[in-house]
């Protein structure tokens, strides 16, 4: 460490070394459980293709920030006093961000625009503050990083501003910028992109801290089933319908946690280029597998509460899309690292493709069970094939 503040705030990343999680890090992830619950509703509420489209992108840029704020307190040290405040200032923002949910293309449009560009900019501005002038080429990764959020930050604020669909197109626009700018390396004209080697991360930490936000998404899943179910009367169709949407999460949580998410924090925590395999990995490929969460909670709650009669396309589109989603994200988040398919996870999204085909005829319990059989099919053979030398 060096012995200024700014030197005591920086971590030393060393390798094969774990830094745990702390408690302020957990406790910040808090805002993010309430996000998670109002995406979810919202997604519920506004099930037309444009309610879609707008959820999604709300759920993009939910995900940015939280992912973004991991990066920085993986470089940082929370355990310091003025990162824990920077990680408080983020839970205020965090909460303004999530009330503002639901109408953020309404009238709360301007408020979740501010709260989103002043957590993203200020964060990364307090990184470049905090960065040691001895650590010029970390230094010179956050300008970087801190002049493509202010640009996207004006289109942020220029969407709050605006209404209806220009609203829409300026916060894509301002998503794309965000999403565009690891992959080009945060290239800014005259000093060029950064390097890979500038990305020096903790792998370890990394790899816990997506795992914990995979706990908060199946979270919300348990919270639903549970709030739905204590609302109804105890029937056979209900219970279940019970029984059959929590063990959908219990596949979930054995199919991303039995096998997956210890091998990828090993892997990361070996790999000479850990940057690369972060950004790629856990920056944008558990994208799908948290969103594929959230859907199946939307699922989750319309069969607990219409367990009955033919499957509508809400239904329909929840149940399937939802663990389509998930295994879509873990087969690519396990081959980033295993490098081959699991062959358990391709029979589950194929599975799932052919049930699509005649999910409007089944009652939502029928197709609920069904899903959830799949899922543990998969859970299972991916379980037993890893125990042999032959792959599956």
């Amino acid at each position: 460490m060096t012995g200024n503040s700014h030197g005591a705030m920086y971590r030393e990343i060393a390798p094969h070394r774990h830094h745990r999680v702390t408690y302020a890090e957990l406790f910040f992830d808090l805002v993010f459980v309430f996000a998670v619950t109002q995406i979810a509703h919202t997604l519920l509420a506004h099930f037309t293709p444009l309610g879609v489209l707008q959820v999604t992108l709300l759920f993009l840029a939910v995900w940015w920030v939280w992912v973004f704020t991991t990066w920085i307190t993986n470089w940082l040290d929370p355990e310091q006093t003025p990162v824990r405040l920077l990680l408080f200032a983020m839970m205020l923002g965090g909460l303004v961000l999530s009330t503002s949910i639901p109408t953020a293309f309404d009238g709360r449009g301007l408020w979740f625009a501010i709260a989103y560009a002043a957590m993203q900019v200020g964060k990364t501005v307090f990184l470049w503050v905090s960065t040691p002038p001895q650590r010029m080429s970390a230094r010179m990764n956050a300008i970087r990083i801190t002049a493509w959020l202010s640009m996207s930050a004006v289109f942020w604020i220029a969407g709050g501003l605006a209404e209806g669909q220009s609203r829409l197109v300026l916060w894509a626009i301002a998503l794309v910028i965000e999403y565009m700018s690891p992959a080009v390396r945060f290239w800014i004209p005259r000093y060029g992109p950064s390097s890979v080697a500038d990305w020096v991360i903790e792998g370890g930490h990394m790899a816990e801290r997506c795992a914990l936000f995979v706990i908060i998404a199946l979270g919300e899943s348990v919270i639903v089933t549970g709030a739905t179910f204590s609302g109804l009367a105890w029937s056979a169709e209900n219970v279940t319908a019970f029984v059959s949407v929590l063990g959908g999460s219990i596949a979930m949580w054995w199919i991303y946690f039995h096998k997956g998410a210890e091998a990828g924090s090993e892997e990361i925590s070996k790999s000479s280029e850990p940057g690369r395999l972060a950004r790629l990995a856990y920056t944008y490929l558990h994208m799908p597998i948290v969103a594929g969460i959230i859907i199946c909670a939307v699922a989750d709650e319309l069969v607990l509460k219409h367990p009955g009669g033919h499957s509508d396309l809400k239904t329909v589109l929840s149940s399937i899309g939802g663990p389509l989603l998930f295994l879509f994200g873990t087969i690519l988040f396990k081959y980033s690292f295993r490098g081959f398919l699991q062959l358990s996870h391709g029979f589950g999204i194929i599975a799932l493709c052919l049930l699509a085909w005649f999910a409007s005829e089944l009652p939502p319990l029928t197709l609920s069970i069904l899903t959830t059989t799949i899922m543990i099919v998969v859970a299972v053979w991916e379980s037993i094939s890893l125990r042999s030398p032959a792959h599956a």
